[in-house]
């Protein structure tokens, strides 16, 4: 039993889950008062020690079918293959060779999905260098998943073929199962399980005709306007946190201070001191998208950032196309108007590149990172469209492990997250909080929320 656990942990390795050597001896301790009769009692104890959140229950429960249930629960336990030499001689009837992807198979078929999981973890992680026009793409994992792809589909159909021979039919049945597995494993996207999620749809109608208006659409005068409402909310939430922090500060009862003064009513404490706490306002660093296809939202999405200077503790801006450039002294130093002139005119910032989110998110993670901790508020603003190069979401997922949250803001329609090149919906499974941010009265929703 040793031997397979240490297997199936080699396996959960494989699909992405940590999975220590300390954690190995808990489980196998665990499982001495464990009745390995019931599968519920053993598969919880494997769970406890292999799946650190809920985020991964998901992955894990995954690698749990694979590696103990093989094809699934059959009734016909005889077409349940044990024997690897049955699988090899298939394969080999079908053409199969010696290579790294062969093995996997061989080993996938024959119920250790380790290696088959390692090569699809590889394949999520491939990044293709510039081509000769000096352009990345993250075509190399769909080409990659189109290998492995055709070669399922070419040992399915000689399984097919060979599944009349004597002997050999049952194992040509649980083989098939095995390979649609495999196949359903490369066609589905490996992302984490995030029902915390909060996705917000639906918002507040302040203003009905500017308020409603898509920034995209707005005419010179209706920006002005918009940005005196802007600046406006923003002075009256201050006053609202001012007051409220004032009545917060207020700590615990301090008797030393409350008995001194005591002294003065012949020892009555008629007079009672309180211990000043120090104000603890969240972190914020907030990366912003200024390149074409967001340009028109880019600029009241600034002012916000702008705005929220005097609100929290520390903000720290980015803008980004391609590339990363810290905004955070422009805002500090210059008023709003011309702290926006001097950010979308910054030779800094690349605006001819095309936009590449992945470089980005490892580009903050190598400079920035030490802006996160457990009290920052990570907000991008962004419409997650990278020209079909690689997401890189797993720094992202890094990111989040060091933040308090991630806010996501899209001034695109939900309806287009899932068009072209978009790539919201991978990236929406390591943030807290997405939203639609497109008009005034969305924006003013976001404030008030991070606020108060």
């Amino acid at each position: 039993m040793i031997e397979r656990i240490l297997r199936f942990a080699a396996a959960c390795r494989a699909a992405g889950l940590r999975v220590s050597t300390s954690e190995l001896i808990d489980c196998s301790r665990h499982l001495q008062y464990v009745d390995m009769a019931g599968e519920a009692g053993f598969k919880t104890a494997l769970r406890a020690n292999f799946a650190k959140s809920r985020r991964e229950q998901r992955t894990f429960d995954q690698v749990y079918e694979l590696f103990f249930h093989g094809s699934g629960r059959q009734k016909d336990q005889q077409s349940q293959i044990t024997d690897p030499r049955v699988i090899k001689d298939l394969l080999a009837e079908a053409g199969a060779g010696e290579d790294l992807l062969d093995r996997a198979l061989l080993d996938f078929l024959t119920g250790d999905p380790a290696a088959f999981l390692q090569m699809l973890q590889e394949l999520d992680n491939r990044e293709d260098a510039p081509g000769a026009t000096g352009v990345k793409s993250n075509l190399g994992q769909l080409a990659g998943r189109m290998e492995i792809m055709l070669r399922v589909n070419a040992l399915q159909r000689s399984l097919a073929r060979n599944a009349g021979h004597s002997g050999q039919k049952g194992a040509s049945l649980s083989a098939a199962r095995r390979l649609d597995q495999a196949r359903g494993l490369l066609s589905q996207q490996n992302r984490p399980y995030n029902d915390g999620l909060r996705q917000v749809r639906s918002h507040e109608k302040h203003f009905l005709k500017l308020g409603e208006q898509p920034f995209s659409s707005l005419t010179p005068s209706e920006i002005v306007q918009m940005r005196e409402v802007v600046q406006q909310l923003v002075r009256k939430l201050k006053d609202r946190m001012g007051r409220r922090y004032a009545a917060s500060r207020r700590g615990g009862l301090d008797v030393s201070k409350t008995l001194r003064q005591a002294g003065r009513f012949q020892g009555v404490p008629l007079v009672l001191s309180y211990r000043r706490r120090p104000l603890r306002k969240t972190r914020i660093v907030a990366l912003c998208d200024v390149s074409g296809s967001v340009w028109s939202a880019a600029r009241f999405m600034l002012h916000l950032l702008y705005s929220l200077q005097d609100c929290f503790s520390s903000v720290h801006s980015y803008a980004f196309v391609s590339g990363t450039t810290d905004i955070t002294e422009i805002f500090e130093h210059n008023e709003v108007n011309g702290a926006l002139e001097k950010v979308l005119s910054s030779p800094e910032i690349r605006f001819e590149a095309l936009t590449d989110y992945g470089e980005v998110f490892a580009e903050f993670k190598r400079d920035h990172i030490h802006r996160v901790n457990r009290k920052t508020t990570v907000i991008i603003v962004g419409d997650a469209r990278s020209n079909y190069q690689h997401p890189r979401e797993s720094v992202l997922a890094e990111i989040r492990e060091k933040a308090r949250r991630i806010i996501w803001l899209n001034p695109e329609p939900e309806a287009f997250w899932s068009t072209g090149d978009s790539e919201m919906h991978t990236y929406k499974a390591h943030c807290h909080e997405v939203r639609t941010c497109q008009n005034l009265n969305q924006l003013i929703d976001f404030i008030e929320e991070l606020v108060l």
